[in-house]
C-alpha cells in the first residue's frame, strides 16, 4: 500500500470514527450503563462488498453477573483485506435500570469502520437486542492484526450460551 493510499485510508477512517462516536451521544442521554460486552472475533477475509466473523462474547453486568453469548458480525460496504481476529469491547446501555438475563440476544445494527496494516483499530456503534432496547457504544477501539480497510453497516447477531 503506497504512503498516499495509507494517508487517505487513515483520514477516511479517522473521520468515520468521529462520526461514529457522535451517534450514541444523543441516544444515551436517557440510557443507563448496564455493564460491558467483550467479544473475541475469528479471522476474516474481506470480500470487497462485505465480510462475516464468528464471535464469542461475555457480558459482565454492573452488578458482576456474567452472561456468555456466541454469534456473528458482518459488514456490508467496503471491506478489503485479511485479519487474524481480535477483540471488541462495548459499554452496554439501556433505558431501564436492570436488563433481564438474555437481553443481549438478538440482532444489532449500526455503523462500522476499521483499518489495519499490521496492528489495527476499529469501532462499531450498534443498537438492538431484545425489543431493540439496547445500545452498544465502543468503550475502546477494536484491536486486530492483519491488513484491512472496512467501512459500512454492521449487523451483529448474538445467541445466549446455555
Amino acid at each position: 500500500m503506497s504512503q498516499r493510499t495509507r494517508l487517505a485510508a487513515c483520514l477516511l477512517f479517522a473521520s468515520t470514527v468521529v462520526a461514529l462516536s457522535a451517534i450514541p451521544a444523543s441516544a444515551q442521554s436517557h440510557s443507563i450503563r448496564q455493564g460491558v460486552l467483550t467479544c473475541r472475533t475469528s479471522a476474516s477475509v474481506g470480500l470487497v462488498v462485505g465480510s462475516r466473523q464468528r464471535l464469542r462474547c461475555q457480558f459482565r453486568s454492573a452488578s458482576g453477573r456474567i452472561q456468555n453469548y456466541t454469534g456473528t458480525i458482518g459488514r456490508l460496504g467496503l471491506d478489503l483485506g485479511i485479519t487474524a481476529g481480535g477483540v471488541m469491547t462495548w459499554a452496554v446501555l439501556a433505558s431501564t435500570a436492570n436488563i433481564p438475563t438474555g437481553a443481549l440476544a438478538g440482532e444489532f445494527v449500526g455503523a462500522s469502520g476499521d483499518i489495519s496494516v499490521g496492528l489495527g483499530v476499529g469501532a462499531n456503534v450498534l443498537v438492538g437486542g431484545t425489543r431493540k432496547s439496547v445500545s452498544l457504544q465502543p468503550l475502546s477501539v477494536e484491536g486486530q492484526v492483519g491488513a484491512n480497510l472496512a467501512l459500512g453497516v454492521a449487523r451483529m447477531r448474538l445467541m445466549p450460551v446455555t
